[in-house]
């Protein structure tokens, strides 16, 4: 006997396939409960509290590191941030799959990092997800968008607005849509430690 339900593409469900949709579509709810609650609480203007939330929702986070108001996670057990590092006010950080943020980069305001995105050669749109990795001393200019799969190297920089789709070698500065090489960053050594955050944001 077949079973009154079908998948968006109109092929019928077996009772397995149901049950587990349906698993799916509830986990789904309470993700999205969670990432509400986060955002929210996000906005409280305190660093230690901020810190506290985000750390008990199962974001990693090195000492001396702080992430600004306003920061929206889809999966935050899957955001790994090192040591020194700061992450600007309304970043998004995807956390579908890894991402991994080294020690004193630094992340402007309104950065999203993506770690899913649709194969649009798919006959079903289907996800694909894939790690993203900032290695130490990056700094990621405002409004800069970090596709799925790129690893940006030690001391990149990231200009303003940049769409980064693919990999950046250490040292280098880019910009554009897509990002492209500018140059070579001047400096041999990178051992500085960022400033202090901004203490209402």
């Amino acid at each position: 006997m077949a079973l009154p339900f079908k998948d968006r593409v109109g092929r019928e469900l077996t009772f397995k396939e149901i049950v587990n949709k349906g698993a799916n579509r509830f986990y789904n709810y309470y993700l999205d409960a969670k990432i509400a609650v986060l955002w929210l609480l996000g906005y409280v203007p305190l660093h230690w509290f901020r810190r506290l939330v985000f750390t008990l929702a199962g974001v990693k986070l090195g000492q001396k590191s702080t992430i600004h108001i306003g920061c929206r996670f889809y999966e935050p057990k899957n955001v790994l941030i090192g040591e020194g590092t700061i992450i600007g006010d309304h970043a998004t950080l995807d956390g579908r799959a890894p991402i991994t943020i080294g020690n004193h980069v630094d992340m402007a305001s309104e950065v999203m990092i993506f770690n899913s995105q649709h194969d649009i050669d798919s006959e079903g749109f289907d996800p694909i997800e894939k790690p993203v990795t900032i290695e130490d001393y990056v700094f990621v200019g405002p409004r800069a968008i970090i596709l799925p799969g790129v690893t940006i190297g030690k001391g990149a920089v990231i200009a303003a607005a940049a769409v980064v789709t693919k990999d950046v070698p250490a040292m280098t500065v880019v910009g554009g849509v897509p990002a492209r090489e500018i140059r070579k960053r001047n400096v041999r050594e990178l051992n500085y430690r960022l400033g202090r955050f901004r203490l209402f944001q």
